[in-house]
């Protein structure tokens, strides 16, 4: 079994900063991509940053590979961007097999106030 939880969500003022953790554990060879998506309700998942992409703004994905971990560094922060924020990991989980399977976080709470 695989397992990613996220930290570092909270509420902050607009134009300030937060900066997402998540860590994965549990049955894990490699972790081929990673990212962040976000929901509002009513609307759907969004994505955020990916590991695999050249993504540039306000939102800047870091990871560390030998602790299984991504990171969210959010900078002038919006009320917009109030969401829950998920973790996302595309997880191969044997060396015998290249299948990869997909999981995620439990989603974390971030409140941008204007």
């Amino acid at each position: 079994q695989v397992q990613l939880v996220e930290s570092g969500g909270g509420l902050v003022q607009a134009g300030g900063s937060l900066r997402l953790s998540c860590v994965a554990s549990g049955s894990i060879f490699r972790i081929n991509r990673m990212g962040w998506y976000r929901q509002v309700p009513g609307k759907q998942r969004e994505l955020v940053a990916s590991s695999t992409d050249d993504m540039k703004g306000r939102f800047t994905i870091s990871r560390d590979n030998a602790k299984n971990m991504v990171y969210l560094q959010m900078n002038s922060l919006k009320p917009e961007d109030t969401a829950v924020y998920y973790c996302y990991g595309e997880v191969q989980k044997s060396s015998a097999s290249p299948a990869t399977y997909a999981y995620w976080g439990q989603g974390t709470q971030v409140t941008v106030s204007s």
